[in-house]
């Protein structure tokens, strides 16, 4: 059994916002086209619950 490999991604606010939007307009499209939007449906909910995480002082961009 091949061994899984994930991704792991940092988003500001707005940055995970137009990610939900991307994911919804592609979900839409999906539906109006009567395709199968079952692993968009997976990845925005993932992307929806995905955990925040606090960030102390400058991030490495600012710094």
């Amino acid at each position: 059994m091949a061994k899984e490999e994930k991704r792991v991604l940092e988003l500001d606010r707005y940055e995970h916002g137009v990610v939900i939007n991307a994911l919804n307009e592609m979900r839409n499209d999906l539906i109006g086209e009567e395709r199968p939007t079952d692993i968009v449906d997976e990845v925005l909910l993932k992307a929806i619950d995905a955990p925040t995480k606090k960030v102390r002082g400058k991030s490495r961009e600012e710094r």
